[in-house]
């Protein structure tokens, strides 16, 4: 249930904890990683959907990214890093943290009495002002990720075979209804004169793979080959993370719905990109005084 997902409220403390603890920087998945690890939160909790390609964790530890930079605790690169500001690493509790956000909202409150303007927390309560991507994670991601869940299977699986190919692996194939096991397809990947057989697997989720997911592809691939490839238009649970990686097990390479995004947008596969040029324009008065 949605109600088992921890708050904005309460998740924002230990967003701000993570990029602390992570060196003062990281990466959304980072910070995701290491906040259902302190907080030890289920499978089930971070499987649970909120829509558009996102579960409702992620989409409320964006809402606790958004509060922390508009305290002045975080700030995000235009590369998707977030980094803690010096007036974060003053603030040492979650109380703290607490009080800051009052005080600003209260600020927010006046401001919007003494001005007339209506909804004066409307960039508290809009989504879309969460900044986690330079180019709109909220527009061109989402709607793509959906465009691939509506896909028909063989079609997805298709889609995985081409961009397997543009990134440089040779004789893939997709298996489809003759694989066996869960098993979609295969490639090969060489790098200079070394080359490996990777096996891939396509999961069209609204929500998160978890680690059983793992465990029943890698089981497939057993006595096959020890590199395996696992898409999904979802995310993966931090589990699922830490049995991909498991010692003395094969490895299974993960790539999120988020990452699929990217991807196929530096193929071009389905993708339009049309580069932008921004001018940072400064008015100068003392040249009409001159005149």
């Amino acid at each position: 249930m949605v109600s088992s997902v921890p708050s904005t409220r309460v998740l924002t403390w230990p967003v701000l904890e993570a990029v602390k603890g992570l060196g003062g920087s990281a990466t959304i998945p980072e910070i995701t990683e290491a906040v259902v690890k302190s907080m030890e939160l289920s499978e089930e909790q971070q499987s649970i959907p909120h829509g558009q390609g996102r579960t409702e964790l992620e989409y409320r530890l964006a809402w606790a990214r958004t509060r922390l930079k508009l305290l002045g605790l975080l700030d995000n690169s235009r590369t998707g890093v977030w980094s803690v500001t010096d007036r974060g690493q003053r603030v040492a509790t979650a109380d703290e943290v607490a009080r800051l956000f009052k005080a600003y909202r209260a600020a927010k409150k006046a401001a919007g009495a003494g001005s007339g303007t209506g909804d004066v927390d409307a960039d508290l309560d809009n989504p879309e002002f969460d900044e986690d991507q330079a180019d709109d994670v909220g527009n061109w991601r989402d709607q793509l990720l959906q465009v691939l869940k509506n896909m028909e299977p063989d079609a997805f699986e298709r889609l995985a075979q081409r961009l397997m190919r543009e990134a440089g692996f040779t004789n893939v194939n997709v298996l489809g209804k003759s694989g066996d096991g869960g098993i979609d397809g295969v490639g090969t990947y060489r790098q200079s004169l070394v080359s490996w057989t990777v096996y891939f697997q396509c999961k069209r989720y609204q929500s998160s793979v978890g680690s059983s997911a793992v465990r029943d592809f890698r089981g497939a691939m057993s006595g096959r080959g020890e590199k395996g490839l696992l898409i999904t238009t979802g995310t993966f649970t931090a589990s699922a993370k830490d049995e991909a990686t498991r010692d003395g097990a094969p490895s299974v390479d993960l790539v999120d719905g988020l990452r699929l995004c990217d991807l196929l947008q530096k193929y071009g596969l389905g993708v339009s990109s049309v580069p932008r040029t921004v001018y940072d324009v400064t008015v100068l008065p003392e040249f009409f005084e001159s005149l």
